[in-house]
């Protein structure tokens, strides 16, 4: 749920702090109170873009900061980690927007993030509903996806997604290579001689590493051995030596601690002195005998780095890359020579991949028409508590030529409001107060399997009858059982049945006007009804009681 709503310089609101509880909340205020700052704030941390005519005059910037309590942070924990954001701590997640002149700025968990990110994020959180947005209803692919949601068929559609991808994959490879042109004997050639080039030269991923280096050392042998060996007969062999001398130290050392054992600590480190020491010089003995100066050797080393260099100028910066070319070409090569062995090929494996997907497709089918018309049956007892008594309503599937992105088949929700009347797709229904009303039966319908934890509705109840509209507020208010709901509404019918009502103001603050939001309780709250029923004196507000203990 939304626990905390801040919110500074944004249009009339200089500073407004509200920490929303759960259930089903009701906003009400007079027109031009600041109702709409709300549902901006609100769409502004879900990722709304901003635009900096929404900051308050004389502000530099604005800035509005949501806090939600998730009672599941899985989901988006993983999203979160992707993108290296830090994930939510004890269930809380903490968005906020910046706006200023020169640029807007957006954060989750106290870290700078992308538009796109938060959009992704705010998707899962809040599921917004004002009458514009009712039209998304008669979209044939969101009435597929309300559909699956109700069939709660995610690994059905998730293994159809999947099949999908694979047979699109084997499609493309099939179409590319029928479509290729068939290489020319130039072509045919310039690949062979290329292949030819790089095996005949038989350079091993070892001999690569190694070759540079054993060429400096056949260059320089002369002087590496003129330093080498004077070093070996500066440690052992010269007349001023030094492991002479470090022997006699330890036969000193021996016996002064055969005389004082106290000393034996601190000289026992003499012996492995000289050992390694004499290693030393044996090896750099070796290393000098090992030395060659033969020019042949360099010769061929030399040629050998000006073959390996040909190489990396053609075909890679590395040897690795040599030999991906490498292999590029024999692949291209056999492709070639294979091409109608590897056409068929792919035609079988496309086949066989298209009647993994039918196999898919069918099962996915048999979810959604198991489903149909347990979701009609649902929606009409809905809509028949909002006014439809006499509505009918049908979940109709079409098949489609082939298998698609979404499966294979496509849906249309046909309405029919009033009894005589034949049934229609919803996009051709005029009314949007009929749309707000059908989108309330399928959100009531499907409210035990949408997990997304806050719903708003703003002024859904427009167009419609008072009885109507409490009919409306009653469904919401069963909506809040299981979700946070908030409702601006002007029907005194609907504020009633909220659990908590919050008028929102325009006050005088110096010389300015700002907006401000409370929580309307008691007589404050039968003052408020009275003013949105229009009227005053004993029966209005009688009317208002009666509204709020008839909830």
């Amino acid at each position: 749920m939304l626990s905390l709503l801040k919110i500074r310089n944004l249009a009339l609101v200089d500073e407004l702090t509200w920490e929303p509880e759960s259930g089903f909340l009701s906003i009400t205020g007079e027109t031009g109170a600041g109702k709409s700052v709300i549902m901006g704030g609100i769409s502004l941390v879900l990722g709304e873009r901003a635009d900096k005519g929404r900051i308050r005059s004389g502000e530099t910037q604005c800035s509005i900061e949501a806090v939600f309590h998730l009672s599941n942070t899985q989901q988006t924990d993983l999203i979160l980690e992707d993108a290296g954001v830090p994930p939510c701590e004890e269930g809380m997640l903490v968005i906020r927007r910046v706006i200023t002149a020169s640029g807007n700025k957006q954060f989750i968990n106290n870290t700078p993030v992308t538009l796109n990110l938060l959009r992704r994020i705010g998707g899962g959180l809040v599921d917004m509903h004002h009458p514009e947005a009712h039209r998304s209803l008669t979209s044939q692919e969101r009435q597929l996806d309300l559909l699956d949601a109700f069939s709660e068929n995610e690994s059905t559609l998730k293994l159809y997604h999947t099949a999908y991808r694979a047979w699109l994959d084997a499609r493309h490879a099939y179409k590319e290579l029928l479509d290729s042109e068939m290489a020319n004997e130039r072509e045919l050639d310039f690949l062979r001689h290329q292949m030819q080039e790089i095996e005949n030269a038989a350079f091993t991923a070892e001999e690569a590493a190694e070759l540079e280096n054993n060429w400096k050392r056949a260059r320089n042998a002369g002087r590496l051995r003129d330093t080498a060996l004077p070093m070996a007969h500066m440690i052992d062999g010269a007349d001023d030596a030094l492991l002479p001398r470090l022997r006699q130290l330890v036969r000193s050392a021996r016996e002064l601690e055969r005389l004082d054992a106290a000393v034996a600590p601190w000289l026992s480190p003499l012996p492995a002195i000289v050992e390694e020491l004499e290693d030393v010089a044996a090896n750099l003995q070796d290393y000098a005998d090992g030395l060659s100066g033969d020019p042949a050797e360099l010769a061929r080393l030399e040629e050998r780095i000006s073959t390996l260099d040909t190489l990396k100028r053609k075909y890679g910066a590395d040897f690795e890359a040599i030999q991906a070319h490498l292999e590029e070409c024999r692949e291209k090569l056999s492709a070639i020579e294979n091409r109608e062995e590897k056409l068929e090929e792919l035609a079988a494996a496309e086949k066989a991949r298209m009647d993994e997907l039918k196999t898919a497709a069918a099962a996915l089918t048999a979810t959604r028409q198991k489903a149909a018309p347990r979701l009609a049956e649902l929606f009409l007892h809905h809509a028949r508590q909002l006014g439809f008594r006499q509505s009918l309503f049908e979940v109709s599937l079409q098949p489609l030529a082939e298998p698609g992105p979404n499966g294979a088949e496509e849906t249309d929700f046909l309405f029919g409001p009033n009894p005589g009347e034949p049934l229609k797709a919803l996009r051709l229904i005029a009314s949007s107060g009929e749309l707000a009303r059908v989108m309330l039966a399928l959100k009531s319908a499907l409210a035990s399997r949408d997990d997304t934890p806050l719903l708003v509705f703003d002024e859904i109840d427009a167009n419609v009858g008072g009885e109507i509209a409490r009919a409306v507020g009653c469904k919401m208010r069963e909506l809040g059982a299981d979700h946070q709901v908030i409702s601006i509404t002007h029907f005194p019918q609907v504020a009633a049945l909220a659990n908590h009502h919050y008028l929102i103001s325009k006050v005088q603050s110096g010389e300015r006007t700002v907006s401000r939001l409370n929580k309307v309780t008691g007589d404050a709250r039968v003052e408020e009804l009275m003013r949105m029923l229009g009227t005053g004196g004993e029966n209005a507000r009688a009317h208002a009681i009666d509204l709020l203990q008839n909830d």
